[in-house]
């Protein structure tokens, strides 16, 4: 009796690991099938990935060479801009102080200036005399004589 007891335990023993060997290779099989598709649809991708990375490098470049051309042309238009200035610059305020000057003394001796008017500033409410121009018995506002 002992011996059919141990022969049907270990009967359903072999049965057991034989279902759990089966399932292991369907498993495995599964999972070598799983890496087989990866593996193809990975190999396209990473091609992909590698062009679009060349592609990013040619732009990267292009961008790289404008930058630098547009700093080149900021420099030369501003090496142009201190020519232009330092060259005309100087004889240009020379001649606009110069014509300012004439249209002063022109208008003076064309219009002078009547007396009788005073300008007046007005300050909260109250009107004071201007500093500039004003004359008061015979002097100016700096008190010396004409």
């Amino acid at each position: 009796m002992a011996g059919i007891l141990v022969a049907v335990f270990w009967a359903i023993l072999v049965s057991f690991l034989a279902v759990v060997l089966v399932r292991l290779a369907q498993t495995l099989r599964a999972t070598t099938r799983l890496v087989a598709d990866v593996t193809e649809q990975a190999v396209p991708l990473l091609a992909d990935a590698s062009a679009t990375v060349r592609s990013a490098q040619t732009q990267l470049d292009k961008v790289d060479a404008i930058a630098t051309d547009v700093q080149e042309v900021t420099s030369n238009a501003s090496a142009l801009s201190t020519t232009v200035a330092s060259a005309f610059g100087g004889p240009l305020v020379k001649v606009a102080a110069f014509g300012y000057g004439v249209r002063q003394a022109m208008g003076r001796r064309s219009a002078p200036e009547p007396e009788a008017r005073s300008r007046r500033a007005v300050i909260v409410g109250r009107t004071v005399p201007s500093a500039r121009g004003r004359k008061r018995n015979g002097r100016n506002s700096r008190g010396s004589k004409d």
